[in-house]
């Protein structure tokens, strides 16, 4: 019994990797409806690992150039791992709510595959900003009890992890709108449990309370992140009335990257 429960755990495990990266799985892993929605239980996980490779990116690069250098292969690494999932939710969320003023009209332009104006400056702002708040981290990493490495490693994951966990929250509260139920999220979000809810809460929240153990200070990173969340929360609801797989995608690149301001933020006060 228990090992057809862990055999079932792996391979809803697998399917999460299998649809939120590039990662290779192995070839028993289908796309079964089933476990997708139950892979959203390992949603932040994968924040542990897409978080992982930025820095095992970063931390190779830094052997040989500049920081900045650096910093800007660690972000390839993390598009080229998530194969921009997210990264094209938040575009197709810049054209739709900056190009559209009703329901009906955002939800199109979202579904549109081409690119507008309002996501290339959306983007490349996006960009700019990560670049710049990342290289501040890594350059001032002497605030931290913990050597340098392992420091840096810690916030990646737990920016990554939680950002997931913030994201996938919001399918969790809200109602998914697509009515031809074509979008590439769509098999996550049809159906969840407390297991998911639970899973996801642990897997997202567990590495930024294990940041606060050696300094207390990211405690203050949750409140902030949660006051995005409830903003998002009341946009989306206000403008479709709900979410969309973009709209998680987008989500998860706010959250990101404000956890990053915050941790800046925080520095200042230690």
């Amino acid at each position: 019994m228990f090992l057809q429960m862990l055999k079932k755990e792996i391979k809803i495990f697998f399917t999460a990797v299998m649809f939120y990266t590039r990662i290779p799985c192995p070839k028993w892993v289908d796309h079964s409806s089933d476990y997708l929605n139950k892979s959203t239980r390992y949603f932040p996980f994968i924040g542990w690992i897409v978080g992982s490779f930025c820095f095992a990116a970063y931390y190779g690069a830094a052997q040989l150039f500049p920081l900045e250098i650096s910093v800007i292969i660690s972000m390839a690494a993390g598009i080229l791992i998530t194969g921009a999932f997210h990264e094209d939710g938040f575009a197709d969320v810049c054209d739709g709510f900056g190009g559209g003023w009703t329901r009906r009209k955002i939800l199109d332009i979202m579904k549109d595959s081409r690119v507008g104006a309002y996501g290339v400056i959306g983007l490349i702002l996006l960009f700019f900003l990560k670049f710049y708040l990342l290289l501040q981290i890594v350059q001032r990493v002497n605030f931290s009890p913990l050597p340098g490495s392992i420091y840096v490693l810690l916030l990646f994951i737990a920016s990554h992890a939680l950002s997931r966990f913030s994201a996938i929250s919001i399918a969790f509260t809200l109602r998914y709108v697509r009515e031809d139920f074509d979008s590439k999220s769509k098999p996550v979000v049809v159906n969840y449990s407390w297991k998911e809810i639970a899973g996801a809460f642990i897997f997202g929240v567990v590495p930024i309370i294990f940041l606060s153990v050696f300094q207390y200070q990211f405690l203050f990173i949750l409140p902030v992140i949660l006051m995005v969340h409830l903003y998002l929360l009341f946009y989306f609801n206000k403008w479709i009335q709900g979410y969309t797989g973009d709209c998680l995608g987008a989500a998860q690149q706010i959250h990101e990257t404000v956890f990053y301001l915050a941790t800046i933020g925080i520095w200042k006060f230690i």
